[in-house]
């Protein structure tokens, strides 16, 4: 193993390195896509709405509950094939990085568009209607009272799906993606030490993970979060509750 760091310690460095750019982008762009399905999801139609603004409202939620159902039903895997090739298919040539991100980010969307609306159906639903009754649109009471704090609820959620991503960016290797699982394959086939590399490739991983698993506890301790061993209607999918 050391005699493998020796030789190859740089292309572990740089599979590393793509495997943490694609995994951070694609789970910031995915948390962007959650948010916006959701707002739009928890947008309903007034009594004064036009029958054409209801009829949008109905198509834009079935489009998003379809797009949901499809990208949590579904390995990563048969994703990024479909999508990458797909691609190709239509006579346009792109960046493997470029489509490894895009893969993750819509992946990962329909991940948070769960995620948020659990951390916004955590949230008494008297804040909403104390921000209707000073006048604030439907909109306005999503935007700046209700989301900020589903986000909030919702960070030990968020944290896991950045770790999970981590792992699962080793399935891109399908596609040629040059990250740390496809760059370990190679070495393992160059060195035939198949045993001995894979295993300093699980120690990368776990060393990452581990290393991403306590900054993030560190901020959920920021955030107002406790450990709690007791199921209740106010933990989250962490297990964590809010320190009122």
């Amino acid at each position: 193993m050391i005699l493998i760091l020796e030789k190859y310690w740089l292309s572990f460095v740089y599979g590393t390195i793509i495997t943490l750019f694609i995994a951070l982008s694609g789970t910031l762009i995915g948390l962007i896509f959650g948010l916006i399905t959701s707002l739009i999801k928890n947008i309903e139609a007034e009594k004064n709405s036009s029958y054409i603004k209801k009829i949008i409202l109905k198509i834009s939620n079935f489009i998003i509950d379809t797009y949901i159902t499809i990208f949590r039903g579904t390995p990563m895997m048969v994703q990024a094939m479909i999508i990458y090739y797909g691609v190709y298919s239509l006579g346009f040539e792109w960046s493997k990085i470029i489509a490894a991100i895009v893969i993750v980010s819509i992946n990962t969307g329909a991940y948070m568009a769960e995620i948020i609306r659990g951390g916004l159906q955590s949230i008494d639903k008297g804040q909403n209607e104390a921000a209707r009754s000073l006048g604030m649109s439907q909109k306005q009471s999503l935007i700046y009272i209700l989301m900020p704090q589903a986000i909030k609820n919702s960070f030990p959620a968020i944290g896991n799906e950045f770790i999970v991503n981590i792992k699962d960016t080793s399935v891109l290797n399908v596609i040629g993606v040059i990250e740390l699982y496809f760059q370990s394959s190679s070495i393992a086939g160059s060195s035939y030490k198949i045993v001995e590399t894979f295993t300093i490739t699980a120690l990368i991983y776990l060393f990452i993970t581990f290393t991403v698993s306590r900054i993030l506890n560190y901020f959920e301790k920021k955030l107002g979060f406790i450990e709690t061993s007791f199921p209740s209607s106010q933990t989250n999918e962490k297990g964590l509750v809010k320190n009122i």
